[in-house]
């Protein structure tokens, strides 16, 4: 009988706009976290929303027909443990929402540490539940792309081309009221699994406003500021480490800076897994000033999905495989990387936006 709630709890989430792959693993996973009554109310919440949309209590007890007493104190102690998010509605009130793929699941596992609690253990089920085809299904089904690369700042230069403010990614973090940091998943996973091949920082994920809010008041992420989270942005620049962020203009919730070794995005790309364009939105191609370029092939050292090569002393790009995340910029020593549009296209105008499009794309597909 309780297999029964999990196993719709998993086709629940599978319904969700960003969701989860339904496989048995997804079943471990569930029960190892969800007591059979609490998988009962996470069956309670909405599905047909985009991620961080939150719902009120008395819906989610109206749906359960139980009384909101009952069921409020069990929601607020499932966000508390990184099972749901949480957050204040209009009317001051509290609501909840279910993770999305890629939002909150399976990161909460992750954000607070390789110290969170059953953190070895989400790790070792995680990789045994998300596969390569489960990402180009979750990520690759639709049209639009729940995130981009945004360039490294040596690779923006405003005076000689334009660049618009979302396009940078101090401009991002000047827009935030709210900022949190929190553990890279990826590097973390690896660090507990002990097959972490880099030395990058584990504390480098930064999370803002409304999803900064829940990691903090939930213990899991600590507050910064701006001027902190610039310097997070600095370093992983320098460090040779990509920013991942929503696929939007305005409402940005998160920058990842990502590895190309442990990263689920940059290193699937880099391991020729899954086509750039199925996974993520690129807007960007690198380029080269011959006249400039030295050709001393730093640039070939520091690309994180290996797409530069080296003929006759100048770099080629693949431009199949390019993210055009600027990051050969910042050693060059002879300023000869550029960057240049793929085309006129631009990201969606907000978050909301993006997702109900998302949204709106899986349910067309019968997804």
């Amino acid at each position: 009988m309780h297999d029964d709630v999990y196993r719709k709890l998993g086709k629940h989430l599978a319904a969700l706009g960003m969701g989860y792959p339904d496989k048995e693993e997804l079943m471990d996973i569930l029960q190892a976290n969800f007591s059979p009554f609490e998988a009962e109310v996470a069956l309670a919440i909405p599905t047909g929303v985009i991620p961080l949309e939150l719902a009120p209590v008395d819906r989610i007890a109206a749906a359960m027909v139980r009384p909101v007493e009952e069921i409020a104190p069990v929601l607020e102690n499932l966000a508390h443990r990184g099972l749901l998010f949480s957050g204040k509605l209009d009317d001051g009130t509290r609501g909840y929402a279910l993770h999305q793929f890629g939002y909150g699941f399976p990161q909460t596992f992750f954000w607070g540490g390789i110290d969170s609690p059953n953190a070895k253990a989400m790790a070792e089920m995680i990789v045994r539940y998300s596969k390569v085809p489960d990402l180009e299904r979750v990520y690759g089904s639709t049209p639009s792309k729940a995130y981009r690369y945004l360039p490294a700042q040596a690779a923006v230069d405003p005076a000689s081309h334009a660049v618009f403010p979302f396009e940078m990614m101090e401009e991002v973090v000047k827009k935030v009221s709210r900022i949190a940091l929190v553990h890279c998943p990826c590097r973390a996973t690896m660090e507990l699994l002990g097959k972490r091949p880099c030395r990058h920082p584990l504390e480098s994920c930064i999370k803002y406003d409304d999803l900064a809010d829940y990691l903090l008041d939930t213990g899991i992420g600590r507050e910064i500021s701006r001027d902190e989270a610039l310097h997070v942005i600095r370093m992983s620049e320098d460090a040779g480490l990509v920013h991942l962020v929503d696929n939007a203009r305005e409402g940005i919730k998160h920058t990842c800076n990502c590895c190309g070794c442990c990263c689920w995005s940059v290193g699937t790309i880099r391991r020729r897994k899954i086509p750039r364009d199925v996974l993520m939105a690129t807007y960007f191609l690198r380029d080269t000033d011959r006249e400039e370029c030295t050709g001393c092939g730093q640039c070939i050292e520091i690309c994180p999905v290996k797409a530069i090569r080296m003929e006759n002393d100048f770099p080629v790009i693949d431009p199949d495989w390019c993210i055009g995340c600027g990051v050969c910029a910042v050693p060059c020593p002879a300023s000869a990387v550029r960057l240049t549009r793929r085309s006129d296209a631009l990201p969606p105008r907000d978050f909301q936006t993006l997702h109900n499009r998302i949204l709106k794309e899986r349910k067309g597909s019968g997804l």
